[in-house]
């Protein structure tokens, strides 16, 4: 007679106190990535940033993991070193690169030789801004590293179970970081300037580290119980011909395509969202900031839901194309609707339409990824996905931050000279975000031919 083996992830209380603790870091990450993003103003006019120096801090996260590879060597690292190495480093690397953020605004930096010599070339882009670039880019490949992590990290614990529900979760808590940064950061610098907000931020990644080393030992008692090494296991071993035939899968190509398309529309707008409420509504900064903090609000609520949902019922791909028709009405609405008829009930309804698409679509990519490709390189390929998916993320605010201030010609200089009513206008820019989401209908469209043809299972339940 077979016997069963019951292991610390066949217990529902083990699993979601694992998800917890995850989940926990993911948050602390999510609000340092937006940290700054509602004080665009008070940078310019402080630190002389202006719009592109302040798209550019926004790219800076990505490129590391862009054009030194970091993120495909994430994706390897985690394969062959495992889950528990991956989080520390992760979580190391977030920190280090929080600290010289910090480190950049501050008045000893202001007041450094360091500052002397990086404020040597490229005047135009202030010394502040070179440092915070460096800093913020080194917390990208932490961070980054940290989201493929715990991406199959859930998988491990909850595959055949509620995964897809696990992870709208996971991204739900992650979000309420989003939702924080806009509440807290306006007052955190009402009290000691950005400076003191990105302060907050790392102390909030410190125990964002602590909650991920804690969630080791929960790790190593699973693979006792499941007789694994990672490090050892030959199966888990890096084999070139494991990307080759990841990115040969066109099933991987277009989720990889949509994600970044998606993505692109929805993370470089959070940096600008702030000012172009407070511009198109008229308000002050702290005012369009608490406006748009309701934009993760929705989608904290739905996406356990939506995963809920697939877990039972499927339609993945389905969910996809809806979030991404979602996601280009958001972005026309605050393209085209003047701004004499623009109000707060229209805005606040254009956020929730915005929140539902960021909810529909995350909460069907990432449990979809496992169906496609094999468990072995699954962390490579999550890695692949968040690679392409940066490459997007480090062009498109320096695109943005561009297109303001070409679509708005002088109001920069009367920004920073303090001339009251000066503002930008952000139709072009929305237009292009819109333009992201009109690709990824395109590309939706395309992922549900190409599960029909292969038989991915997009469409299919994840409970098994």
């Amino acid at each position: 007679m077979n016997q069963i083996k019951k292991t610390l992830k066949d217990s529902a209380i083990a699993r979601w106190i694992a998800l917890l603790l995850i989940s926990l870091t993911m948050f602390f990450a999510y609000f340092f990535v937006d940290v700054v993003a509602p004080l665009q103003t008070m940078l310019e006019t402080g630190y002389k940033w202006s719009p592109e120096v302040f798209g550019m801090l926004g790219g800076s996260e990505f490129f590391l993991n862009v054009f030194a590879g970091f993120l495909i060597l994430s994706g390897i690292i985690l394969d062959k070193m495992g889950i528990r190495f991956t989080l520390i480093t992760a979580g190391l690397t977030m920190v280090i690169g929080a600290a010289i953020k910090f480190y950049a605004l501050t008045a000893g930096f202001a007041d450094s030789a360091l500052a002397g010599w990086l404020g040597s070339f490229s005047t135009w882009v202030p010394a502040s801004a070179k440092l915070a670039f460096v800093g913020f880019a080194i917390f990208g490949v932490g961070v980054e590293m940290a989201g493929i992590t715990v991406s199959k990290t859930i998988v491990k614990w909850f595959r055949g179970k509620e995964m897809a529900l696990a992870m709208g979760l996971e991204m739900a808590i992650a979000r309420l970081g989003v939702f924080a940064v806009f509440r807290l950061t306006p007052i955190f610098a009402d009290s000691g300037g950005p400076s003191n907000s990105v302060f907050w931020g790392l102390g909030f990644l410190c125990i964002g580290f602590i909650t991920f080393f804690i969630y080791t030992f929960m790790d190593a008692r699973l693979d006792n119980q499941l007789g694994e090494n990672p490090a050892e296991s030959p199966e888990e071993s890096f084999r070139v011909s494991d990307l080759l035939k990841i990115i040969k899968n066109p099933g991987f190509l277009a989720i990889a395509g949509l994600c970044v398309l998606f993505y692109s529309a929805i993370f470089p707008f959070q940096k600008f969202a702030t000012d172009m409420l407070a511009s198109k509504l008229h308000i002050d900064i702290k005012t369009a900031a608490a406006y748009f903090s309701y934009f993760p609000i929705g989608a904290m609520v739905l996406t356990p839901l939506i995963g809920y949902f697939l877990d039972i019922k499927g339609k993945g791909a389905s969910m996809m194309l809806y979030g991404a028709i979602l996601l280009t009405i958001s972005h026309l609405i605050f393209a085209l609707v003047p701004s004499d008829i623009f109000s707060v009930p229209i805005a606040l309804g254009t956020i929730v339409i915005l929140g539902t698409a960021f909810s529909l679509v995350p909460a069907s990519m990432w449990p979809s990824v496992p169906k496609i490709v094999q468990d072995h390189y699954l962390g490579s390929a999550y890695g692949l996905i968040f690679y392409i998916q940066n490459i997007g993320l480090l062009l498109v605010p320096i695109l943005i931050g561009w297109a303001v201030t070409q679509s708005n010609p002088g109001v920069a200089e009367q920004i920073v000279a303090g001339v009251e009513g000066a503002k930008y206008d952000y139709t072009v820019p929305e237009l292009i975000f819109a333009g992201f989401g009109a690709a990824a209908i395109i590309l939706s469209l395309v992922l549900k031919r190409v599960d029909k043809k292969h038989g991915y299972g997009l469409e299919l339940p994840n409970k098994q």
